[in-house]
């Protein structure tokens, strides 16, 4: 596809925890359907770095916007430098996310809110500050939030991320209501087991990971490329008319898990 055929062509897209794993490949893919890409990560490093020439091998502006995205404040100043740089944001991919394992009666506060902090109040904080550009410059707009399995699934020892990602399910309905008159559109991606530094201790475990792919039907994990292409479309036009809805990602997980 040429930059003149791209279906993004001219729009700017921010996504967040974009120097590595989905991120990354949700930043490249959106900059090959002709999007300018806003890099937002924790640090301007070697990763951050390798994406933004990566992009710029394509022929888009890029920038690097690095930040917190559990502080509320980082989140707004993240939208006004980045409308700053690059004149507009149009498409917010809220992909940034951590979990962290331990049973129920072992989680610390610390934990619940390391997890909740980034997850849910950070997607929810520089989601409004990203809505807030969007009516100041009378524009619609589409956010896309990388949701899990998890915002429907049970997952033992994974409480937190749980609570997290069944919170962003609920955002993203309420808010895919209330901003609709805007002509902004707002839905989920929920991933099942997909191959990223996130799941490194199974994929380093022949027998969990066997075990895993015995609950998935299409019998592989997914690709980080599998979750970029449904938000290529969530971005683009053909998406227009949908809100509000969950695109579930998981080679058939969520209907065939079961515990051993």
């Amino acid at each position: 596809m040429s930059l003149q055929e791209s279906s993004l062509q001219g729009q700017v897209a921010l996504v967040t925890g974009s120097a590595q794993g989905i991120g990354k490949a949700i930043a490249v893919r959106l900059a090959q359907e002709g999007a300018d890409i806003i890099i937002v990560d924790r640090a301007d490093d070697n990763r951050a770095e390798e994406v933004l020439s990566e992009i710029k091998a394509l022929g888009r502006r890029v920038i690097i916007d690095a930040g917190n995205i559990a502080d509320v404040a980082d989140n707004k100043r993240i939208i006004s430098d980045s409308v700053a740089q690059m004149g507009r944001i149009d498409i917010l991919v809220n992909n940034a996310g951590i979990e962290r394992r331990a049973p129920f009666l072992d989680i610390t506060e610390e934990d619940y809110n390391a997890v909740l902090n980034v997850d849910l109040k950070g997607t929810f904080f520089i989601t409004q500050a990203m809505v807030q550009h969007l009516r100041d410059t009378n524009r619609p707009g589409r956010i896309i939030n990388i949701s899990s399995v998890h915002e429907e699934l049970p997952f033992p020892h994974f409480s937190t991320y749980c609570a997290s990602k069944g919170g962003l399910k609920m955002l993203m309905r309420n808010l895919a209501v209330e901003l609709a008159p805007h002509g902004i559109t707002v839905n989920n991606i929920a991933p099942g087991a997909v191959e990223t530094p996130i799941n490194s201790k199974l994929l380093n475990s022949p027998e969990l990971l066997a075990a895993l792919i015995g609950n998935i039907p299409l019998g592989r994990l997914g690709k980080p490329a599998d979750v970029a292409g449904m938000v290529a479309y969530l971005a683009g036009p053909d998406s227009a008319y949908v809100t509000g809805a969950t695109m579930v990602i998981d080679g058939g997980l969520l209907w065939n898990y079961s515990e051993q």
